[in-house]
């Protein structure tokens, strides 16, 4: 112990150097670790950006689906309407002569008052349903709307004579009018 200098250097805490050595083996352990937890963090995020995208392609189909059942249920509403429609438009033929051709003198009775109103509230129920009769008396002859059935001395292409209304269903036409068409003579 005659210079302290020597000393001094070789003096040295245990307890500091025992923590130095055990970061030191923590930082070469994290570093060890660092690696593959960068190789299996990628993979990780890979697998999550996977799922990711096939849930949006499970919600867009989804969302897909509803609109398609939507479309598909409103589509069935609208041909059962028609087909309902379509059957009872006879009916409505038969009722719709039988009141124009009621005799003046019949005109007054009570039982003729209620099918006239039958009559009339049928009408309306049609309207209410979104029916609409095709318009063919005195107009030009359209295939879309008309289904000629003959031909008159007229002027050609004009409907002359209406056998049996045409009515559309919501702007589509359902039974096209049974039309009389002139010849041009």
């Amino acid at each position: 112990m005659s210079d302290g200098t020597d000393e001094e250097v070789r003096f040295v805490d245990k307890r500091a150097a025992a923590r130095a050595a055990e970061e030191a083996a923590e930082a070469s352990a994290d570093a060890a670790v660092a690696e593959p937890e960068a190789g299996e963090l990628a993979a990780e995020r890979e697998k999550a950006e996977a799922y990711y995208k096939n849930w949006q392609r499970a919600a867009a189909d989804f969302a897909n689906f509803k609109r398609r059942v939507e479309q598909e249920r409103q589509e069935t509403a609208r041909l059962s309407n028609a087909a309902l429609v379509i059957n009872l438009l006879p009916v409505f033929d038969d009722m719709d002569r039988a009141v124009g051709s009621v005799d003046s003198t019949l005109a007054g009775l009570n039982w003729v008052q209620g099918i006239m109103a039958i009559h009339a509230k049928f009408g309306r129920l049609l309207e209410a349903m979104g029916v609409t009769e095709v318009k063919a008396e005195d107009g030009q002859f359209d295939p879309a709307c008309h289904e000629a059935i003959g031909r008159q001395p007229g002027e050609d292409g004009k409907v002359l004579h209406v056998v049996q209304k045409g009515y559309e269903l919501q702007g589509k036409v359902i039974r096209p009018a049974m039309v009389i068409v002139g010849s041009g003579e």
